[in-house]
């Protein structure tokens, strides 16, 4: 099978211009390609897994990728799929977000000296000292302000007031490709299909200043079954940062994703086989659980390494009564913590970071939904004193969240 087969049946192929051409590239080596980031966050998310596995599987092919860090393009904020203006960051900020982005990425693809060696740019070198007046005279005429508009990216930001400085992102992003096309011989672009519009900006601008062919593809974006983007949502990101998202929630939140997209999952994001995969395509009721487990393994031991992927494994077995529970991630409070030699239940939960205030811990165990060591709570006002905490207490809230919580 090909590598433009197996993107297909994987089902991450979106959309491509010149599929012929793109197949004759990709699957014998010859793109140069690359993906944006945009900085900001300080640490990548579950949401651009794509984005990373997808560069992986090109550079084992023997494509050559470029990262590119998107240092000057995060100063204006990309619109797509946005409903409001992203926050404007500082140039401090942005670099700090960039190193930590590189770190990253290395677990993913392997950068260095050689053909087929990743590299890793930063837009920002170029962008931020570009002449205003020249930029336009050099690429303002090779865009149509009506063809822009009718962009998808700036639809949604056309309803409620699309900025003039996120109006000129469609142009950034082209040029970067314009840019890296003349200087680092990159003859492709891959992103997400909602990018779809900015990258044949791109395409369009080195055809018409240059006279050249260049070449974009776009993948499907990583969606639940009711379309919802899966972790990457705004507030509630599935964080690559294990001091942001621990791997242990990291291995959960992939253990709990729904029965309808758990194949959908493995079969856009692991490196599994896919005759293994149509294998589990067929497993049912019980045998659902197992393919969640996988899933949850393979990304966790792909983000964070083995040992840590069996240690959130082993958390998640022992807290369903399968292992001995020392690997249940774990809360350590203070003598500080006490009051009269005990802590209230509603502050204990909100120590562990199980919820995010009292009056939500009140809500929590009104409905039922906490446990202590097993035992649900109907007490609002239950103290649990020191002994039991400096034995270490397992709190539990609705069916996905634990942690233990032991005084020192």
């Amino acid at each position: 099978m090909t590598l433009y087969d197996e993107l297909v049946a994987r089902g991450l192929l979106a959309q491509v211009t010149d599929e012929e051409e793109v197949k004759d590239l990709i699957n014998n080596g010859k793109a140069t390609f690359y993906i944006g980031f945009d900085c900001t966050a300080d640490s990548l998310t579950a949401g651009h897994f794509v984005a990373l596995t997808l560069m992986k599987r090109m550079q084992q092919a023997g494509n050559k990728p470029i990262a590119l860090i998107g240092g000057g393009t995060t100063m204006i904020g990309d619109p797509s799929g946005r409903t409001d203006m992203r926050q404007m960051l500082t140039k401090q900020t942005i670099d700090y977000n960039a190193e930590c982005f590189k770190r990253q990425m290395e677990k993913f693809i392997d950068f260095g000296e050689g053909p087929g060696q990743a590299i890793m740019v930063n837009n920002a070198d170029w962008l931020l000292s570009l002449n205003y007046v020249e930029l336009l005279r050099e690429v303002g005429a090779c865009f149509s302000v009506n063809n822009m508009l009718r962009a998808e990216c700036y639809k949604q930001r056309m309803e409620k007031g699309l900025s003039f400085l996120e109006f000129n992102y469609m142009i950034m992003q082209s040029y970067d490709f314009y840019h890296m096309f003349q200087t680092l011989g990159c003859n492709m672009q891959l992103g997400g299909n909602d990018q779809w519009s900015n990258m044949l900006g791109g395409t369009e601008l080195i055809r018409r200043k240059l006279g050249k062919d260049a070449y974009a593809m776009t993948v499907s974006l990583l969606t639940d079954s009711q379309g919802k983007k899966m972790g990457k949502t705004a507030g509630n990101a599935v964080w690559l940062d294990p001091n942001k998202t621990s791997p242990y929630d990291f291995y959960q939140y992939w253990r709990n994703v729904g029965d309808e997209d758990v194949m959908k999952c493995i079969r856009m994001l692991t490196f599994l086989p896919l005759d293994q995969i149509e294998e589990m395509d067929h497993w049912r009721d019980q045998q659902i659980n197992q393919a969640k487990e996988i899933l949850a393994y393979e990304l966790t031991r792909m983000v964070h390494g083995q040992a840590e992927a069996d240690k959130a494994q082993a958390a998640a077995k022992a807290l369903f009564g399968a292992g001995s529970g020392e690997e249940v991630p774990v809360t350590e409070i203070g003598e500080a913590d006490l009051t009269d030699g005990a802590v209230d239940i509603k502050v204990l939960l909100v120590k562990a970071g199980l919820v995010k205030s009292n009056s939500e811990a009140r809500q929590n165990i009104a409905q039922g939904g906490v446990t202590l060591d097993g035992e649900k709570v109907a007490d609002l006002f239950l103290s649990v004193p020191a002994e039991k905490l400096r034995q270490g207490v397992l709190l539990r809230r609705g069916k996905k969240s634990y942690r233990k919580v032991i005084l020192k």
